[in-house]
Parts: structure tokens; sequence; C-alpha cells
């Protein structure tokens, strides 16, 4: 009987050792000798499996994206219906602390964001990821307010300013951690989220 193919635990290893090295050191310095001394391979695994350090990157972006709306989907059983819930809920898988929180992912974010100004193949991974988030929240918002005032319109700029809200605060807990007191991220861009919610309504 063959044995079966172990690519996708491989690969999960390479990404994994990267985003260790990123969140120890950022990208520019990372080598596939790094990486794969974090992931316990060999480099020659690594050139196997990724055709470059970029490839890899594009991957952790997928990681990445995929750790968040698992976090939002688990968060969103107890939102129930309400719309406020729901978008506390997204606001929380982005930012709360938690046994499912990952600092690391955090941190390699950041180097995602200031890479895809670098590097156009990542800018439009990176891009495509907001341009989602941007989505989500919309669609919240509009809920919110067609439930308080009847109409979405505010919804597109308020979905902006609250996805820009959370990148910022990425980049404070990775570039300047002392600014924000730990644990309160998530509940400082809800209360600003609904807030702006409430001045589009108004």
């Amino acid at each position: 009987m063959p044995r079966p193919s172990n690519t996708a635990e491989r690969r999960a290893q390479i990404i994994e050792g990267l985003l260790n090295v990123i969140a120890e050191g950022g990208y520019e310095g990372a080598t596939i000798a790094s990486i794969a001394k974090s992931a316990g391979l060999g480099s020659g695994l690594v050139h196997y499996h990724f055709a470059n350090k970029q490839a890899i990157l594009l991957a952790l972006v997928e990681r990445i994206v995929g750790l968040i709306e698992a976090r939002y989907a688990h968060r969103l059983g107890a939102a129930g219906e309400d719309p406020s819930a729901r978008l506390r809920a997204y606001i929380d898988a982005h930012l709360a602390l938690g046994d499912d929180a990952e600092p690391r992912a955090v941190a390699a974010w950041v180097v995602v964001g200031a890479e895809a100004l670098r590097q156009p193949e990542v800018g439009v991974v990176y891009r495509a990821a907001v341009a989602r988030r941007v989505a989500t929240v919309e669609a919240l918002a509009g809920e919110i307010l067609r439930a308080r005032v009847g109409h979405g319109r505010g919804a597109k700029e308020a979905a902006a300013g609250i996805v820009a809200a959370i990148e910022g605060a990425y980049q404070l807990a990775a570039a300047a951690p002392d600014a924000m007191p730990r644990g309160r991220a998530a509940r400082v861009v809800e209360r600003m989220a609904l807030g702006l919610l409430d001045g589009v309504a108004a």
C-alpha cells in the first residue's frame, strides 16, 4: 500500500517556520536556512515545497486569514442575530486575547502590510484580504444602520474606518506595545466602531 503524501504537513511546517522567523526578526533578514531551521527541516525540503521565500510569505497570508476567519466563526454562535454583537465578535476575532490568540500572527500581518508596498505579488493578496475584511464589516455595519435608521448609507465609510482601527491596533501591538494597555485593544476598537456608527446614524 503506498504511503500517504505528507506535502500538506511539510508545507504547514515551513509556513510555521516563516511565522516564527518573522515574529522574532522580521521578513527581510529571513532566509531559507533560517526558515528551515525554525521548521525543523532541511533547506532542501523547503526548496522542494516552495519556489522561494516570497511563495512562503504568500502562503503565510492565507494561513493568517484562515486563522482570523476561524476565530470569527467560533465567536459568531454566541453573537446570535444581533448585528452589533456580530460586529463585536468580528473585532474580537481580530484583537481579543484568549486561548486562540496568536500574537505571532499579528506581528507577521504588520510585516505583510509593509511587504505589500515592496512586492507587487504580496500587495495583490494583501489588498484582496483587506478588501474582504472591509466587505464583511460593511455588511455588518449596514445591518446595524438599517436596524437603527432604516438604511445602510455610510456603511462603507464606517467599515473602512473600523478596519483601519484594527490595522492600527496591529501596528501598535507589533511596534509600540506599551501604547495600548494589554488586552484592551478589542474593547477600545469596539467602542470606536459603535460610536462611529452612532455618528453615521445621527
